[in-house]
This record gives structure tokens, sequence and C-alpha cells, in this order.
């Protein structure tokens, strides 16, 4: 069976599941969905990295709008930590009554828990997709002043001296992590990754500062930094030069045919009443698309590529057989 049409079947089956086939199911997820959101009854949407990267910044950007079209508070709230785990942990964890949604963001949330050595406490199962916001390409930044002035002087240099140059990630089996790991295989230049737990925030301070030389990141990250003349960036792993950075060529141009990036959206703790999720799905769509959240995703970089939860829910499972192939080009070895 082709891997979309099994999403979907499973897509189907799992729904079934949650919501129950019954008339006494029915029932119960109507009257929760008309009594939701209670008046005075805050939302938290749980944010798994420190503030000011892209990910608390573009939940931050969908919080009124969400708070206006539930008709109650929503609080962001940051809980960083272990390259994400920490605050899936916290969402899935939640009770399954819509008051506590978190964004997502793969490869994190995909891959911790296909690695028995990470022991989440979660699985995709765990997850209800609500809808995805954007795709964020990985790029990789050297400092202004650094002697590399393209890709291939960077790649060359570090395949002559394996490990020699450190890079930046934001966690153990990040986005950044996985794209150092492909570059690896497809090139050959090892870097010597760091791991930033907390975030693109923690992980730019430290490229800043000077205390690491190579910054991997997505394009949202590097916009502004490009415009203020911080970073110098080499090369972008998509398809096509991203529109905030037009300049800069894409390893494909560079004559390496690699694509990496982040994927972001929002999610619940499985097991939603149908009618919560319907709720929930309608106002993340309608801050998602919203036309002055679009213009200020696009100037800090990133393209809106919106789903509802269903093609969420399939493009992540997905992603899980992928990730399952190159997990162990990122797994610890001891």
């Amino acid at each position: 069976m082709p891997r979309t049409r099994m999403a979907a079947a499973f897509a189907a089956v799992t729904l079934m599941a949650l919501t129950g086939c019954g008339a006494n199911a029915g029932s119960n997820n109507n009257a929760a969905a008309d009594d939701f959101p209670k008046k005075g009854k805050s939302i938290e949407l749980i944010v798994s990295f420190s503030p000011g990267g892209a990910v608390d910044t573009a939940a931050r950007l969908v919080q009124p709008i969400l708070e206006k079209e539930l008709g109650t508070n929503v609080e962001v709230i940051n809980k960083p930590g272990a390259g994400g785990q920490i605050g899936y942990t916290q969402l899935t964890s939640a009770k399954p009554d819509g008051y506590t949604i978190g964004a997502t963001g793969s490869p994190s949330v995909v891959a911790s828990p296909l690695d028995p050595a990470r022991g989440a406490k979660y699985t995709r199962d765990s997850f209800q997709p609500l809808g995805r916001q954007v795709i964020d390409p990985t790029v990789i930044a050297v400092q202004p002043d650094s002697p590399y002035k393209t890709l291939k002087e960077l790649l060359d240099a570090a395949k002559a001296n394996p490990k020699s140059m450190t890079a930046s990630t934001t966690g153990l089996q990040t986005g950044e992590h996985f794209a150092l790991a492909q570059m690896q295989e497809v090139t050959g230049a090892e870097f010597a990754p760091v791991h930033f737990s907390e975030g693109a925030s923690q992980a730019t301070t430290a490229f800043l500062g000077k205390h690491v030389e190579i910054l991997v990141a997505n394009v949202s990250d590097v916009t502004d930094l490009t415009k203020q003349g911080k970073a110098r960036v080499l090369g972008v792993m998509t398809a096509e030069r991203a529109p905030s950075l037009p300049d800069v060529p894409t390893f494909k141009e560079s004559g390496y045919e690699l694509e990496a990036g982040t994927v972001r959206g929002y999610s619940a703790p499985a097991g939603l009443p149908d009618g919560v999720a319907k709720k929930l799905e309608a106002a993340l769509q309608k801050a998602i698309e919203d036309p002055a959240v679009v213009q200020k995703m696009e100037d800090l970089g990133l393209q809106t590529s919106y789903l509802n939860g269903s093609g969420y829910q399939q493009f992540w499972a997905s992603q899980e057989d992928d990730f399952k192939k190159v997990l162990p080009l990122v797994q610890k070895k001891d």
C-alpha cells in the first residue's frame, strides 16, 4: 500500500479509536465541544525551546489570534531542554481536554521517541496533530571575518581536517544535528557538533560570542543576523534559494545534493474530543493563514505551508519512516 494511503488509513483508524463509535461517545464529544473553552479558563501553549527562537516567535504571533477565535486567554509557556524532549513530555502528559496544546517541530519531535537511549515517555501516537505552519530550511553560516568565502572552501577544509571546527545544533537529534550528519555522509566534511539543548537563541548567542565557529541553523534564525552583518551564510539546504537570502546559493548549486530543514506545527495530547479538536484546528488555521501573520513570518524568512490536522498527521507519519533510516547517523556511539 502506498505510504500516503497507509497514513490516511492509520489516521482514520486512530480518529475512530479516539472519538468512539457509539452514540454516547458522540453526545459526550458534542457536550465537551459546546462547553469549550470555558469562560475564564486559559489555554496553555507549550513551546519546548527558550524564548527568542523561531518556534517561540511563531507561537507568539499566532497567540493573539487564537485568543480572539477561541474567546479565552492563551498563555505561551516555555519549557526548554533536552532538544525539546522536556516540553514534549509535558505536552503529552497533559489531559486531552483542549486546554494544553503545544508547538511541535521535527526532526526533534519525530526522532526522539525512535531512539531507545533517549528514554522518551511518548511516541507519535501520544500527539494529536492540529496543523502544520512552516517548513524552515537549514543553513550553514560562518563568522563575518571567516577566511571561508564559499561553501566549497568550508567543506573542503572540514574534510581535510575532520572535527577541527565546532558547529552548533539545538540539541541531540534535532534538525541541525541531522543536517550535520547528512552533510558528512554526502560531502565527507566532518564538524564537531556542540549541542545547545535550549534552542536556537542559545546556539546563536554562543556563535555571536565566538564560542562556536560554525552556525548550523534555519533561515529564520539567520535572516536578521545577515542584514546586521553578524554572520555570513554560505549555503541553504533547499531546492530553491530562500527569498529572504536571495544571494545565498543552495547546496545543490554548489554541487552537493542535500536538502534539510525543520517542520513546525501545533499539536495536542492524543485523545481530544472531536468537537474540541475541530475548534482548535479552525482557530489555528485562522491564525496561521492570517495575512499579518503570514507577512511577519515572511519577514523572518519563513514561507507559510499550512496543512490541517489530518494532513499534518500524514506528513508526520511519512517523516517517521524517513528518519528511521538516518537515525543511526546521529545516535551516540559509546
